[in-house]
């Protein structure tokens, strides 16, 4: 990948306060939040819709899992390439773009059509979806010192968190009585009305960028080369972020697509009651990831490294989440083992935060947009993988395949607590990179 300049190379924008307390830097956040609830409703709806869909299109689980899959075909891809622009172009602009693509891009999906339009459709939505978390990370904590980038990250983290939770009862009472094409016709409404909302008051953040260049004392750091993609992507650290939270968004992606119809199928719930169940895990999360922040905030005011604020802690969350999914088969009645699930997926699926800022703090600021784009471009193929594996195994096991999905899921995330514990070092890569 070609070199640039730690000069910025983004045009020219307004300046905003370049502090992290603004009003301006809060209503960016908020923003931002709004935007991960829009994206994670979009990348839900299918599978609050699973039974419904399957039935209206004849599909059997493993064409499902398929057809699911197909939303992650382009999505890495472009979280890559898009992570890389939003080194150099303005993250407003391209987020503007992306909430208005991903809104046209269900359009044919709810006007109809069968298994072939509905995979154009979520081959489409992916691909404008697929960088909306990297850069809406890169634009929230260009507006935050390090030290304070922990709540502003959890926070639009938790927008992934909310939008699930706010939206699938709503979704499925809209699914249940009008169908699921008209539940896509809502959330095409509801991505326009925010691409309008960003447009009149979204602002790009630059105290990332700048901060290089404020040193008077030492001008050469502004000309002097970045540091090469390739070093960064070698370190211990960024590889693994990366595979530690490659094995939590495996259990994201299984939320997405699996968990409305588990609970339907395997665990016995009436359509209505899974679909105010489905947010459990998602609740759990979001206190999770408050809980994180504050930990990893607290542990880092007292001047605890960054390996132990977000390398174990990270771990600690993936072990937790590891623990309670593979101790599922062992829980007898449906409501020990929807806890368990709900903790497991809970804990499990809440390692973007620590991933997010870990990168952000490995990597130099005119490298942060690429560096972020490209770990979720690697991440985000547990999304392609992972439908498909479990619609295989329903197809061949029965609900018995749900069941096996959760110890699969349960063994990952032991693998990602251990490369979380023993190779996250951001402060030991910086300074290796920066030598």
């Amino acid at each position: 990948m070609a070199e640039v300049s730690t000069a910025s190379p983004r045009p020219a924008r307004s300046a905003p306060a370049t502090g992290g307390s603004g009003v301006r830097a809060w209503t960016v956040t908020a923003l931002l939040v709004a935007l991960m609830m829009v994206n994670f409703a979009d990348k839900s709806v299918l599978g609050l819709a699973a039974d419904e869909i399957r039935a209206d299109l004849h599909l059997n689980a493993t064409q499902f899992g398929l057809a699911n899959g197909a939303f992650f075909l382009l999505f890495s891809a472009a979280a890559a390439v898009v992570g890389l622009a939003a080194d150099r172009l303005s993250p407003k602009v391209l987020l503007l773009v992306m909430a208005v693509l991903w809104s046209v891009a269900q359009v044919p999906a709810a006007i109809g059509g069968g298994l072939a339009v509905l995979v154009t459709s979520r081959v489409l939505l992916g691909a404008a979806e697929g960088p909306a978390f990297p850069v809406a990370q890169h634009a929230a904590l260009a507006w935050f010192p390090d030290h304070r980038r922990n709540l502003p990250g959890a926070l639009v983290t938790l927008g992934v968190t909310l939008g699930v939770i706010v939206s699938a009862p709503t979704l499925s009472w809209v699914i249940q009585h009008h169908g699921w094409r008209t539940a896509l016709w809502a959330l095409v409404a509801v991505g326009l009305v925010w691409a309008a909302a960003w447009k009149a008051l979204g602002a790009d953040g630059r105290h990332a960028v700048e901060a290089p260049a404020a040193n008077a004392t030492a001008p050469a750091t502004a000309t002097a080369p970045a540091v090469p993609y390739r070093r960064i992507f070698r370190t211990r650290t960024w590889i693994g972020t990366t595979l530690a939270y490659f094995t939590s968004y495996w259990t994201v992606a299984l939320m997405l697509v699996w968990l409305p119809s588990y609970l339907r199928n395997a665990l016995g719930y009436s359509a209505d009651r899974a679909g105010t169940v489905v947010a459990a895990p998602w609740a759990v999360g979001a206190l999770v990831l408050l809980a994180q922040a504050a930990v990893t905030a607290r542990l880092m005011r007292r001047g605890v490294g960054s390996r132990r604020a977000r390398g174990w802690v990270g771990g600690v969350l993936l072990a937790v989440g590891a623990a309670c999914c593979l101790a599922v088969p062992l829980a007898e009645g449906q409501g020990a083992r929807t806890v368990l699930v709900a903790l497991g997926f809970g804990f499990g699926g809440s390692y973007a935060t620590v991933a997010a800022t870990t990168v952000a703090e490995l990597a130099p600021p005119a490298r942060s947009g690429g560096s972020l784009g490209v770990m979720n471009a690697a991440v985000t193929a547990a999304g392609l993988a992972a439908p498909a594996l479990v619609g295989a195994l329903v197809d061949a096991r029965g609900t018995a395949g749900y069941q096996q999905a959760v110890l699969v899921s349960g063994l990952l995330l032991a693998v990602g607590a251990v490369a979380s514990f023993l190779l996250v070092d951001p402060a030991r890569d910086t300074a290796r990179l920066t030598a």
